[in-house]
């Protein structure tokens, strides 16, 4: 082995970021399907934000919540994709070490805001429909304020030791990450010494903190289903249940793509390296592109807000021009 394959430069200067490895040539055809989810996530969180800022009848715990998402899923694709385009269009990946740990940090913090965002949310439909006279003294105001501090503030300091175990670690042999992103586990993997703290801290990170999301998010849904299995009439029961279809669409969305890139990488190593970072940019992409959709088809009052603006605008169009 060459003396520069030994060298050990602990804190590199920069990580070098190979976007999809194997994939290469395609590079550009697979940017096109990646901007075209990321704009769409773009518009459609800013258009939940813009509605909720301009209708003032759009009010409650469920909007609250909403706005938390369409946040985070403002700044969860963000925080890798304008990285990953350079990649695929200017071929510029390098990445300063500080930048790649800082991009580490907050990438793996809004994942666990928005898991918890979506627990949140399991938690208003539970009070909504198991205790319907109580839902808006339970959920006040400053509840709901507090429960999303603590949402934010559990992400924060859980994702905390992330970037510090990695800039611990001593690096060496290459400074090659064959990724889009510095993902944890992509950086971890690039030291040259054992990283059972780094494995284990993220595993506790996915199962103990997801996984607890999972299930209270379970927890929840079991009694709510009980509530609606009880109703009388068939009509009532999937009334009740349509209330909730579009927060079960969100989780779906959200924990099955994540979950399943999480235990592919640190367990399917026969799997290409180049699926790996594809479906590890495909689960960051593909919630923030529907949560809008989704919601914004579903919500009763979102929708009419803008057929109401929508048919405004086109009637002052034709007055004008028959004037």
């Amino acid at each position: 082995m060459s003396d520069s394959n030994r060298t050990n430069f602990i804190n590199p200067s920069t990580f070098i970021l190979l976007g999809i490895p194997g994939l290469e040539a395609a590079h550009i055809w697979i940017s096109i399907p990646f901007c075209t989810m990321y704009i769409i996530a773009i518009l459609g969180n800013f258009t939940i934000l813009f509605i909720k800022t301009m209708e003032l009848s759009l009010h409650g715990p469920m909007y609250y919540f909403l706005c938390m998402l369409a946040v985070t899923d403002l700044f969860l694709p963000t925080s890798i994709l304008p990285k990953t385009l350079s990649i695929f269009w200017f071929n510029s990946r390098e990445i300063d070490f500080s930048a790649c740990l800082t991009q580490m940090y907050f990438l793996h913090c809004f994942l666990v805001i928005e898991s918890g965002i979506l627990v949140a949310m399991a938690f208003d439909r539970y009070v909504a429909i198991c205790h319907p006279l109580r839902h808006s003294t339970i959920l006040t105001n400053p509840v709901v304020a507090k429960i999303g501090l603590a949402v934010v503030l559990r992400g924060g300091v859980l994702v905390l030791p992330y970037p510090f175990l990695a800039r611990w670690r001593p690096y060496c042999r290459t400074n090659k990450i064959p990724h889009t992103h510095c993902e944890h586990m992509a950086v971890v993997k690039l030291a040259c010494t054992d990283t059972p703290v780094s494995s284990y801290y993220g595993l506790f990170v996915l199962f103990c903190v997801k996984g607890l999301d999972v299930f209270y998010i379970t927890m929840s849904y079991t009694q709510i289903l009980r509530v609606i299995f009880s109703l009388p009439t068939k009509d009532a029961r999937l009334k009740t249940f349509g209330t909730c279809s579009s927060h079960l669409c969100a989780i779906l969305a959200f924990y099955i793509p994540h979950l399943f890139s999480s235990l592919m990488h640190r367990f399917g190593h026969n799997v290409a390296l180049h699926l790996h970072v594809l479906i590890a940019n495909m689960y960051l992409l593909l919630s923030p592109m529907l949560n809008p959709i989704i919601y914004g088809a579903r919500t009763e009052q979102i929708w009419k807000w803008l057929t109401k603006q929508i048919r405004d605008r086109l009637l002052q169009v034709f007055t004008h021009k028959e004037t």
